[in-house]
């Protein structure tokens, strides 16, 4: 599923959760995982979608998939958003 709607992709509570805890700071799946009541194998699949709809980042850190919020994806979304503001 590559570029899915960023809207779709924030539509989960789980991702939503996931975007909030990343605003604090780069983290790893396990460290994402151990506020969720879902399987860390869950959290990569949540991880998946934010990443395939550009809203989050992924490095490396020795064996570590460290992720981190994308501020550019989150372009489109204020774009669509902002127009009802300027109404």
């Amino acid at each position: 599923m590559a570029n899915p709607d960023p809207f779709t992709a924030i539509a989960d509570g789980n991702r939503r959760y996931v975007l909030e805890e990343l605003r604090r700071g780069p983290k790893s799946v396990n460290e994402l995982a151990s506020g969720l009541d879902v399987s860390r194998p869950a959290v990569s699949q949540h991880l998946k979608i934010l990443l395939d709809a550009g809203l989050v980042s992924v490095s490396s850190e020795g064996t570590k998939r460290i992720y981190a919020l994308d501020p550019a994806g989150f372009l489109s979304l204020n774009i669509w958003l902002d127009q009802f503001w300027e109404a």
